[in-house]
């Protein structure tokens, strides 16, 4: 099985989203329709070979196949709730790079995240009514809230949600790069790389942030 270098693969998802962004006519701003796009459909192989791994967030407004325009078996998608990481996520990707050769990680999160905002409603007025469960997701959320809050916390509540977004973006990139030894010894000798990129629910668009800081 051929791999996919991990540069070719994130230069394939953005062409992608660059056509998925065309279809949708949203160059000049357009609000952004639901289910304008039905995902293409193709032969598929007889084997999985995704070109990349993509860990997004479970929210329906963001499905990464017709975000990235890509066909069946073209990503191995791991979808949860404010796209943390937990030792099954981990244990995914690290089945995905080992058994398909995937080059490419991208942690996907977008704006207006209801996770995210959960985490700092929870931060700024603490409730027991959160169900053990959902304070589990929040509880993985909010190291990155925290740290942000304590370093510059913007005085805008909407510019505070947009950088607590990336943070925490940029915390689940940090936790698979350095929480795995599979993914480490990928990413040291195998040209494994993990990205973090978000996509704006106004506009389509995904940014990618290459692993620089957000």
């Amino acid at each position: 099985m051929a791999k996919i270098p991990a540069r070719a693969a994130l230069e394939a998802l953005r062409a992608g989203n660059r056509r998925f962004v065309s279809k949708l006519g949203l160059e000049s701003g357009a609000p952004l329709e639901a289910g304008a796009v039905p995902p293409a459909r193709r032969e598929l192989p007889s084997e999985q070979e995704p070109l990349a791994i993509v860990l997004g967030c479970s929210d329906a407004r963001v499905p990464a196949e017709i975000v990235f325009d890509q066909g069946l078996g073209d990503l191995f998608v791991i979808r949860v709730a404010g796209n943390i990481v937990a030792p099954s996520q981990i244990g995914s990707v690290e089945f995905a790079a080992s058994a398909f050769g995937t080059r490419l990680v991208v942690v996907l999160g977008h704006s207006s995240c209801g996770a995210v905002r959960a985490t700092l409603e929870q931060l700024a007025r603490p409730s027991r009514e959160q169900s053990r469960n959902l304070r589990s997701i929040v509880d993985r959320i909010r190291p990155a809230v925290e740290a942000l809050l304590q370093s510059a916390p913007p005085a805008d509540a909407r510019m505070l949600e947009q950088r607590a977004v990336r943070a925490n973006i940029r915390m689940s990139v940090d936790q698979l790069r350095r929480g795995s030894e599979v993914l480490e010894q990928l990413i040291r000798d195998e040209g494994l790389r993990v990205v973090g990129a978000e996509y704006s629910l106004e506009t389509g668009v995904v940014e990618f942030f290459e692993g620089e800081p957000l």
